[in-house]
This record gives C-alpha cells, sequence and structure tokens, in this order.
C-alpha cells in the first residue's frame, strides 16, 4: 500500500517592534500560521521575541537563536560567510558519512524536528542564508509564503503569468552559489553561473511581461465594451467571504473554500436575477497584510475591475477581532492603485458568527454598514436591492427612436437600459427608456451612426 508523503513541519518566528503592540503581533502570527497551513504544512511551535528592528544578521537575537537551533537541531551558529572548498578526498569522505545509517533512533511524533523556519517579516537573502546556517533548516519569509500559495491557486492563464512574474523577483536575488561540490566548483566559476541563471531569469521575465501584456490589452478590450454598463466588484481581505457573496448574489459556480487565496482569477458574472440594464458583479483577488508589492504590481490588471467598476462592496469578516486593521489593508491597497475614489459600501459579513452585544456595538461603530451573512437569502436579497437602488438614483429618464430599418439594434437597447414603454408611428419604435447617463449616449451615437 503507498504510503503518504509525510506532512512537512513548521516553526514560525516573529519580531515585535516597538511600533508593534502585543494584539497586532499575536494577530499578524496567528495569520501567518493560517498561511502555512494553506500551503500544507504543521505548525509546531513559535518562537518570539521583543526588539528594536529586525534588521540584525539573523533577525533574533543571540538567546532567542540558540532556543530556535535547539528545536530544529541546527548549531546557533551562522559560521563563516565564505564556501568551503571540498578536496576530492573530502568530498567522497562526507558522502560515505552521509550514506552510513545514523546511529540514533529516528525521531517521531511530537518529537520530530520541523524542516521549515517560517519568518513573519521580509527578511533579506544574507538573512535567511544565516538562520539556515544557524538553524540547519529551510527559511522562508513571509513574502515567500504568500508568493507560494499564490503559485498552487493560480488557474488562469493570466494568473499563471501573474504569479510566475513574482515569483522570479522574489527569487532572482534569493540565488545563491553552491555550498559544495555541485556544478559551482569555485568562486569565479559559481559567479559566472550565478550571473547566467539571473540572466536566465531577466530573459524569461521579458517574455512573461509580453505574454502579459498581450492578455490585458485582450481584458482592456472588454473592460472597454462593459465600460457604460453597471457595475459592482466585491474586495476585501483574503477569506472574508466575497466568493461566497459571490456564488449568492449571481447564482454561478465561484470556488468557495475557507482558505487564504482561494480566488485569484477575477469572475464576472451578472447579478441574479438579471435586471434591465444588467448589473456586473466581480470577485476580486483577496488582500492581506503585507502584500508583497511585486504581487500587488503584477495584479494591477485584474485590481482594474475594482478602479473600473461603479461601485465597491467592501467585504469584512466581522467575527475576526482584527477586522479593522484588515479593512484599512484593503483600503490602503485600493488606494496604491487609484481606485480610492469609487464609491463604496461596507459589508460586515458573516454576522451569523457575532453575538447580539457585538453586533450592537458594530452598529454603532459602522452606521452606514450592512450587517449580513452570504448565507442567509434574506440578507442577499437585501443587498440586491440595495445594489439596484444605488444605480438607480443615477440613472435618468429619456426617449429613443429605432426605425423600423434597425430593429436589429432592439438588443442592445434592452441589455444597457431600462424600456418602460413603447409606441410606434411612421418613424419607427419609440421608447421611452430609463438608464445611465453615459450608456444612454452611447446608445444615441449607436442609433447614428447605423
Amino acid at each position: 500500500m503507498e504510503t503518504k508523503p509525510p506532512i512537512p513541519r513548521a516553526i514560525l518566528v516573529g519580531v515585535q517592534t516597538p511600533d508593534v503592540d502585543d494584539v497586532a503581533h499575536a494577530a499578524s502570527l496567528e495569520e501567518l500560521g493560517r498561511l502555512v497551513k494553506t500551503l500544507g504544512y504543521e505548525v509546531i511551535g513559535t518562537v518570539s521575541q521583543k526588539r528594536d528592528d529586525i534588521g540584525g544578521a539573523t533577525v533574533l537575537g543571540k538567546g532567542r537563536l540558540e532556543e530556535l537551533a535547539a528545536l530544529t537541531g541546527g548549531t546557533g551558529e551562522v559560521g563563516s560567510m565564505a564556501i568551503q572548498r571540498k578536496s576530492k578526498a573530502r568530498e567522497r569522505f562526507d558522502d560515505a558519512a552521509e550514506k552510513k545509517p545514523d546511529a540514533r533512533p529516528a525521531e517521531a511524533g511530537p518529537q520530530a524536528r520541523p524542516e521549515f523556519v517560517i519568518v513573519d517579516h521580509d527578511i533579506s537573502p544574507s538573512q535567511a542564508r544565516n538562520l539556515e546556517r544557524a538553524t540547519g533548516a529551510q527559511v522562508l519569509d513571509r513574502t515567500g509564503v504568500i508568493v507560494e500559495i499564490f503559485h498552487r491557486h493560480a488557474h488562469s492563464r493570466e494568473a499563471k503569468l501573474q504569479v510566475e512574474i513574482a515569483r522570479l523577483k522574489y527569487v532572482s536575488p534569493r540565488l545563491r552559489e553552491s555550498s559544495g561540490g555541485g556544478r559551482q566548483q569555485g568562486v569565479g566559476a559559481g559567479e559566472s553561473d550565478l550571473e547566467l541563471d539571473r540572466r536566465k531569469i531577466r530573459d524569461r521575465l521579458a517574455e512573461l511581461k509580453g505574454q502579459l501584456e498581450a492578455i490585458q490589452r485582450d481584458n482592456d478590450q472588454r473592460r472597454a465594451a462593459r465600460r457604460d454598463q453597471l457595475r459592482v466588484a466585491l474586495v476585501g481581505y483574503t477569506n472574508a467571504g466575497k466568493s461566497s457573496l459571490m456564488r449568492a448574489l449571481t447564482g454561478s459556480e465561484v470556488l468557495v473554500e475557507d482558505k487564504l487565496f482561494a480566488t485569484l482569477d477575477t469572475t464576472v458574472r451578472a447579478l441574479q436575477p438579471e435586471t434591465r440594464p444588467r448589473v456586473l458583479v466581480s470577485d476580486t483577488v483577496g488582500f492581506i497584510k503585507k502584500l508583497p508589492h511585486d504581487l500587488v504590481a503584477s495584479f494591477r490588471s485584474t485590481l482594474a475591475e475594482a478602479l473600473e467598476a461603479s461601485l465597491l462592496l467592501f467585504v469584512v469578516d466581522a467575527s475576526d477581532p482584527t477586522y479593522e486593521s484588515q479593512l484599512e489593508v484593503s483600503r490602503g491597497v485600493l488606494r496604491e492603485i487609484g481606485a480610492d475614489a469609487v464609491p463604496s459600501l461596507l459589508l460586515l459579513n458573516k454576522i451569523d458568527r457575532v453575538g447580539e452585544a457585538d453586533r450592537a456595538a458594530l452598529r454603532e461603530k459602522h452606521p452606514d454598514a450592512i450587517l449580513l451573512s452570504a448565507k442567509s437569502p434574506g440578507d442577499v436579497a437585501a443587498l440586491r436591492e440595495t445594489i439596484i437602488g444605488f444605480f438607480e438614483a443615477a440613472m435618468v429618464d429619456d426617449q429613443l427612436v429605432l426605425p423600423y430599418a434597425k430593429q436589429g439594434l432592439l438588443s442592445d437597447v434592452y441589455e444597457n437600459a431600462r424600456v418602460l414603454s413603447e409606441d410606434y408611428d411612421a418613424t419607427g419604435r419609440i421608447m421611452q427608456v430609463r438608464g445611465l447617463p453615459g450608456a444612454i449616449a452611447r446608445l444615441r451615437r449607436t442609433l447614428a451612426a447605423s
């Protein structure tokens, strides 16, 4: 019978600087744990320390580093930064030693040592190397974890290209010379091979960016065709319930999982039951604290759905104690892409998990917010009416005349405006319509040009 591979074990490392309070520090480590679990790793412990900054060579102080090394089986010492050149005799000796069975019994169960050290900060390549030397474990920082999750969850061609660009930008400065008998055999040769690898990455990045630009041009054309339509974008923190709400509002079979970054691909569907004119709803990639800048840049096209929407729905997990900081993170990312000027509504989701006293506090603190549960049909129906009411307030009534020779444009009229009444005379079909001023102006231009 085939045995399952063991679950990788990880230990979390966090540094609390003076500008971060205890609650925020604990919440950040808890979120890192969820990210690591999303990767399929088991978190077996946490090492935390208060320090003025994280700029040291090993992130942690000497005492905490030794404590971490004791958990991972490392020496606790960074050792020499120079690459150790080995003689052929020494290489054969080391290879033989590695193949010998260990005289000590293998560790198992809870005592097994973690293979990964995950740092809750962005750290430099040299800090990562120093930690690896001291702990004997593979080291990832927060950005590395998020990039790996994005890599695993990307499905569409656009998302895969975006993630690979971010991943290569992350990996490039972390390339290093091999420390022993690999293809890098000396300092000069090692540097030459390293430069060759980096040049390959630069070439690959140029190729990927060209492919992504072609896809984004097609997307820009599709968005331009929807410019005069009613568009709503769901935005917010990862795992806040955007995809569940998308499914409830549109009846679409979008992916819904209790995982961070389960959705990376933008989905656009019509509000159901359909309205006239149609309201399009888009689900966007979730945000998170310390979202890597390269990922924000790579997903700028995806986030353009928010920039070009008529209405943003900020979806917040009201049951999360840190929901306010999560909301600020979401608003910060949207400010970065220039979408903070788009009209918005605040949706306090998962209200079914919140007690009555806390609901009252939420209502007092956010009087204009909508409290709802994506699982409640009544709440979703009320939200639908709110969305329709928002657009109704911006609509105007007008009259269009569709000549008998241009009846093929009738579907375009019904698609972009609500027909209130119809009459006929010698010139054609006379329609009283209601719609957005821009949509009606475009219909007039279309009728005049056809």
